[in-house]
């Protein structure tokens, strides 16, 4: 499938159950999948606290029902890692919700801190040189499901940003966070990070929306009541910047990967056809 850029495919937030579905049948994602028999969902889970901050356990059932459905035999991966020091990602996804979804057929929950590391080099990475990922992570159908959340260093924090979930603590932890590095130069930091992987396909909520801050601080008002997919993440942060009514230009990460590794601007968005109960 040839993998459309600067296209973001929205529609309204309702019940997952219903909402999803249609928004991936718009975007082709069961045509993008063919051939594969490995899928890695990558929730927002940087830390052990409840939606909007993080991604909702019943957006990814809804995900990992509608993979099912497609495939019975497809391995489906949850995976995540968390920047926490005082507990593992396993402990996220018990306070959160997820551990049923681990006890489904064909399904597991993995921590990506924890999984084994290929280092891989790039001279056009200034702040990244050399980069450590999880094997899994490169050698499977990537898809991303970050919340809308400004960011307090960052600005955003959105599908290139989620990456940072797969950068091992034993090679970026300085201090107080399991993913610190990142920290300094953060602009360049997930740019370089992105270079190495991006997502395959995103899936953005942006049911509500943290206005302010990743961790903190007020929701949107009103919630912002969308669903956004798209297999260019650098065109869906570019969206997910708008709704929170920010510049994409004033994003260091967004604006270095324009024309990089996707287009942030003239966006081809298409209104799926989706009718959710009130």
């Amino acid at each position: 499938m040839n993998k459309p850029k600067g296209v973001v495919w929205c529609g309204p937030s309702g019940p997952w159950s219903e909402v999803l579905p249609p928004l991936l049948d718009a975007a082709g994602l069961v045509e993008a999948l063919a051939g594969r028999s490995r899928v890695l969902i990558k929730p927002n889970m940087v830390e052990a606290l409840q939606p909007p901050i993080t991604t909702p356990a019943d957006l990814i059932t809804a995900l990992v029902r509608y993979l099912r459905d497609w495939r019975e035999d497809l391995e489906i991966i949850i995976g995540e890692g968390t920047g926490a020091l005082d507990y593992d990602t396993f402990h996220c996804f018990d306070r959160l919700g997820y551990m049923p979804l681990g006890g489904l057929p064909g399904v597991r929950l993995v921590d990506l801190n924890r999984e084994p590391c290929i280092r891989m080099s790039n001279p056009e990475c200034s702040r990244w040189p050399d980069m450590y990922l999880p094997r899994m992570v490169l050698e499977t159908f990537l898809i991303s499901v970050p919340v809308l959340k400004a960011h307090s260093l960052s600005g955003v924090t959105l599908t290139m940003k989620n990456m940072m979930g797969c950068a091992p603590p034993s090679r970026y932890q300085e201090g107080g966070w399991g993913k610190s590095a990142f920290h300094r130069r953060i602009q360049q930091a997930v740019f370089d990070l992105n270079r190495y992987r991006t997502p395959d396909f995103s899936i953005l909520d942006a049911s509500v929306g943290m206005a302010r801050a990743h961790l903190w601080g007020p929701t949107c008002q009103p919630p912002v009541s969308k669903l956004a997919a798209g297999y260019d993440p650098v065109a869906l942060d570019s969206f997910g910047t708008a709704l929170l009514h920010r510049d994409w230009r004033d994003i260091g990460h967004i604006a270095m990967a324009h024309q990089v590794l996707g287009e942030a601007e003239h966006l081809d968005i298409r209104a799926a056809n989706i009718t959710a109960s009130p």
